[in-house]
């Protein structure tokens, strides 16, 4: 009853003074208290369908990054004809990897820049580039042509995930953070399938790998045009001083009842912290050093476990197993797309930790299947089925866990203060890894050949599941305030 008149009070003071002073009026027990009884459902779920618009617009870059990973794996043998370097492994690799390259550039300035001009601008900024490169792929009539629109558009793709993440973070209700954090590995999925759809064509029209960057575009207009009529992040105006905007979007994505808790919240976590003195050392030791080991590890053996070379050259590598690969690669798709569902509606359910866990674990058994198929254990069509049923196996369950949950869970755990810059240097390791992957995938397969090079993969997998089990925390239905508390104790 204390907390619950507290409350009250503390509503009717906050007409009277300002967010930042309103907060002192609940003490540190009472506020606990009112986090843990949710007076009532009305106050802790604000309806979901306020800021579902502004999710699904911040995920269209999502898609977009999805599409970019997917656009050259069908035509990638029609551009290196029309290109003049057919046969050329590393010119091939470069085309895949270059774009890598930019998102790496991309994702080293994304926490300076979506903490300099907010999230909204951020979306726009990285559309920009999507829009210039792409027409700059589609017009070439050379492999540095091609090279150069792919690196612009991989510095849009660099910057892309990281604001996806803190936006939706930022701006959804903490009960259903997870399922809209899923919506990013789904715009993802759908953006990959997208891609393998419209490349299906490519070997029946001439010049059809033009279109496939073309068409990019269209999405890449939509997100710089739609982020006009979509709110800010409450919790960036807040960090800038901007307490009245901040209260304003809160309403526009909780609605008034729940503006004043929520600013409540914001500055319970934000006191005395000196958001402005941030210095890059801070992110690499120190009590911030937890926090961006552990995001930089998970992004590490994500990539690691080999799911781009499955995006990048699941044409090739089906094709060397005797299956059409327009057929394979929408197998591929529809596993990728039914495994983000279902990571849709667990996430909340079951927890960040445990599709961790299944994920992972997953994957360890879908690359020894692969592994068996490449070895002299099974012969014929035993061994063809293994290696798809494997690649699709290993596509779903890393759509379980793997992929839609690094980006939420690092964006739930890093403190405000740090958020955005510490998200650029654990996506920089993303970036820098996944280059390496896709440069050198082909080679590693035809100089180490698939059965070494697949359990390698099974290996780093494996290596997932006992990080994940030892260091990661569990954030299901816990505010990010409460998150930053549990990681992060005041010294």
């Amino acid at each position: 009853m204390r907390a619950r008149q507290n409350l009250r009070d503390a509503f009717s003071m906050h007409k009277r003074v300002s967010s930042k002073e309103a907060i002192d009026i609940i003490d540190k027990e009472d506020y606990s208290a009112l986090l843990q009884n949710g007076i009532g459902q009305g106050i802790m779920n604000p309806s979901w369908k306020l800021s579902l618009p502004h999710i699904l617009v911040a995920t269209i870059s999502s898609f977009l990054f999805g599409y970019h990973l997917g656009v050259v794996n069908e035509p990638l043998e029609s551009i290196s004809l029309d290109l003049g370097f057919s046969g050329n492994t590393m010119a091939e690799g470069l085309v895949v990897s270059t774009c890598l390259g930019g998102a790496l550039i991309g994702s080293l300035f994304s926490g300076w820049i979506t903490d300099g001009v907010g999230r909204r601008r951020a979306f726009q900024l990285s559309a920009l580039p999507m829009m210039v490169g792409a027409s700059v792929s589609a017009t070439t009539t050379n492999l540095e042509g091609m090279l150069l629109g792919r690196f612009l558009v991989g510095t849009g793709m660099g910057l892309g995930p990281s604001v996806a993440s803190l936006y939706v973070t930022e701006v959804s209700p903490s009960y259903v953070r997870g399922t809209y954090g899923s919506f990013i590995q789904i715009a993802t999925c759908l953006g990959l399938m997208s891609a393998l759809f419209i490349g299906i064509p490519v070997k029946e029209i001439v010049g059809w790998w033009r279109v496939c960057f073309w068409v990019s575009a269209i999405p890449a207009s939509i997100l710089a045009l739609a982020m006009e009529f979509c709110v800010e992040s409450p919790h960036w105006l807040h960090k800038k001083g901007r307490y009245a905007d901040a209260e304003a979007e809160f309403e526009k994505v909780l609605g008034g009842i729940h503006v004043k808790l929520a600013m409540t919240e914001l500055s319970k976590s934000d006191r005395g912290d000196g958001t402005d003195s941030l210095k890059f050392s801070e992110l690499l030791y120190g009590r911030h050093f937890r926090v961006v080991f552990v995001g930089s590890t998970l992004y590490a053996f994500q990539q690691l476990s080999g799911i781009n070379a499955v995006f990048y050259f699941s044409s090739t590598v089906f094709k060397s197993v005797g299956v059409p690969s327009d057929l394979a690669n929408i197998c591929v798709g529809i596993a990728n797309l039914l495994g983000s569902i279902v990571a849709m509606v667990s996430m909340d359910k079951l927890g960040r930790k445990v599709l961790l866990l299944g994920s992972f674990s997953g994957m360890v058994v879908a690359m020894g299947l692969q592994a068996i198929a490449a070895s002299s254990i099974v012969t014929g069509s035993g061994s063809v089925y293994l290696s798809v049923g494997g690649m699709l196996l290993f596509v779903l369950m890393f759509s379980l866990g793997a992929g839609p949950v690094p980006g939420l869970l690092l964006s739930e755990i890093l403190p405000g203060r740090i958020r955005a810059k510490a998200m650029a240097v654990c996506l920089s390791v993303h970036w820098v890894i996944n280059f390496f992957v896709g440069l050198l995938f082909l080679q590693l397969l035809e100089q180490l050949g698939p059965l070494i090079l697949y359990s390698i993969f099974a290996t780093f997998s494996l290596m997932a599941v006992a990080f994940v089990k030892k260091s990661i925390l569990e954030t299901k239905g816990k505010s990010l305030q409460e998150i930053e508390i549990a990681l992060l104790p005041q010294e």
